[in-house]
């Protein structure tokens, strides 16, 4: 049996400055408060909406779902898998679904306001984005969609204006506890 050889290749500095040196962090929490500041407003608009929270809960989703699942006939922006399952679950499940957009969206755009799980968070903002996107609406979605991508890549140190700087440290990763570098020159962890 061959024995497998892995190889690293060096990370480029502009890669490195944005994703990985806290040097970086003033221009994710611009990026953060732009993207946190956009779902919060959305979604409070949504969860101060009789249709999409109060008693007609379910009523706003239905409406866009139905024009999705129509545009998969008639203009072909919706594709037709997806308005299947649009059609078979999302549809019967409107008002759950209202309710997990609307709470859903002031969730991602607080984690990302105070920077704690900020790159779940962002996740959870690039799903909706892709969501709204495969269901015919263009709006904001890929421009929120594409700085959600760029924060889940910069998730070191998109939050060290954050809680995450203290959150990280304290909770580590699912693959392993963060250590302070105390010598590094760009550590992320350097007070």
């Amino acid at each position: 049996m061959e024995k497998k050889e892995v190889i690293f290749y060096p990370e480029n500095p502009v890669t490195r400055f944005l994703f990985n040196d806290t040097r970086s962090a003033a221009i994710w929490l611009i990026i953060r408060l732009y993207l946190g500041w956009a779902w919060l407003e959305a979604g409070i608009h949504k969860v101060a909406d009789d249709a999409w929270t109060g008693k007609n809960a379910g009523a706003a989703v239905s409406g866009f779902l139905k024009e999705a699942i129509e545009k998969a006939s008639t203009t072909h922006d919706v594709m037709g898998w997806y308005a299947a399952f649009l059609e078979t679950f999302c549809l019967p499940n409107a008002k759950i679904i209202s309710f997990m957009v609307a709470y859903g969206e002031v969730l991602v755009g607080l984690g990302l306001i105070v920077g704690l799980f900020t790159a779940i968070a962002a996740f959870f903002g690039v799903l909706m984005n892709v969501a709204f996107l495969f269901a015919g609406t263009v709006s904001s979605n890929p421009r929120l969609l594409l700085l959600g991508i760029l924060v889940m890549l910069a998730w070191k140190v998109a939050g060290w204006y954050g809680l995450d700087r203290w959150a990280l440290l304290k909770l580590g990763t699912p693959w392993g506890k963060i250590k302070k570098e105390e010598n590094a020159e760009t550590s992320m962890f350097n007070t």
